[in-house]
């Protein structure tokens, strides 16, 4: 790791729908035992689900403060209706709790006071993050699809913004207003009765060949693997990213975060890491293709380099 440079660790939205006891069992342990700096609550990819969990927010993240962890708000990552957007300007009121962009609406009402960007805004070069910054973005979340080249284009053409990088977990591909999950199961969106909490993990769907290709989880399409970063993290923190994001899925977070700090702060090789990481998460393939500019969906053992 580069000398005097602490890599952070950021804990995502949940993107799936889980039912409420494991919900809250769930923010109970990150506030008590999972070893990252921030954490990002809120329902980003269907606001149908909003109300499954909205009256428990307020005590989560007075809970993860108590415990001395740094609370982002998440907001929608596709607004279409006037809920949606409604929903983003009461988060861009709030001054208790930094807010998390998931998409440029919610960046224009916060245009002028600090906030972070999510992993779905497209932050493609460094003029792009230049300009957000100038309207008060402090720190920008990367797309999940860049390889390590373009990262140190970005950051390195950007030096005052932190940024953060997908580290962990199926990686948001797509999100659209019509629902792939419910007419999966043959339902609609206006109807769809909620079928995405029947696959806590996401839907997996499978190519005619049946090869595993892709997840569905509601109106979101993300990847079948799992993405791990974690033997490219001495190489990330070369290029100066500022902290690593991990996605809940469902697997021992805990330990799969201890993990990550762990090879952060240089106390555990890599390598080791990826092994114990695959007994964290046991049903996962994982990947780290994009990072390596190849396709996605690959694991590269070799370390990029980080010179």
């Amino acid at each position: 790791m580069a000398a005097g440079h602490r890599i952070g660790l950021t804990l995502g939205p949940l993107l799936y729908l889980w039912d409420q006891p494991s919900w809250s069992d769930f923010y109970r342990r990150v506030a008590d035992e999972v070893e990252v700096d921030t954490v990002v609550l809120g329902e980003i990819v269907c606001s149908k689900r909003d109300h499954f969990h909205a009256g428990a927010i307020e005590r989560i993240a007075e809970r993860l403060t108590a415990a001395g962890k740094r609370v982002r708000l998440g907001s929608p990552a596709l607004v279409t209706i006037e809920r949606e957007a409604k929903t983003v300007r009461q988060l861009a009121a709030r001054s208790d709790y930094e807010l998390e962009a998931g998409e440029l609406s919610a960046h224009a009402a916060m245009e002028g006071r600090p906030h972070a960007i999510g992993p779905l805004v497209n932050v493609y070069n460094a003029p792009t993050a230049k300009v957000l910054a100038a309207r008060g973005a402090v720190s920008i979340c990367l797309p999940p699809e860049l390889p390590l080249a373009s990262m140190r284009s970005i950051i390195a053409g950007a030096p005052d913004i932190a940024f953060e990088v997908f580290a962990f977990g199926k990686v948001p591909l797509a999100i659209s207003a019509r629902c792939a999950h419910a007419r999966n199961k043959g339902l609609v969106k206006d109807n769809c009765q909620f079928v995405c909490g029947e696959d806590p993990d996401g839907l997996p769907v499978d190519t005619l060949d049946g090869q595993h290709f892709l997840a569905l989880n509601g109106v979101q399409t993300m990847s079948s693997t799992c993405q791990s970063l974690i033997t490219d993290v001495p190489a990330l923190a070369d290029a100066g990213v500022r902290s690593l994001r991990l996605s809940p899925q469902v697997c021992d977070m805990v330990r799969v975060a201890g993990l990550f700090r762990s090879v952060a702060d240089g106390r555990l090789e890599p390598e080791a890491a990826h092994s114990q990481l695959k007994q964290c998460y046991p049903t996962a393939a994982f990947s780290n293709g994009f990072l390596h500019a190849v396709p996605g969906h690959r694991l590269i053992g070799d370390r990029l380099s980080a010179l």
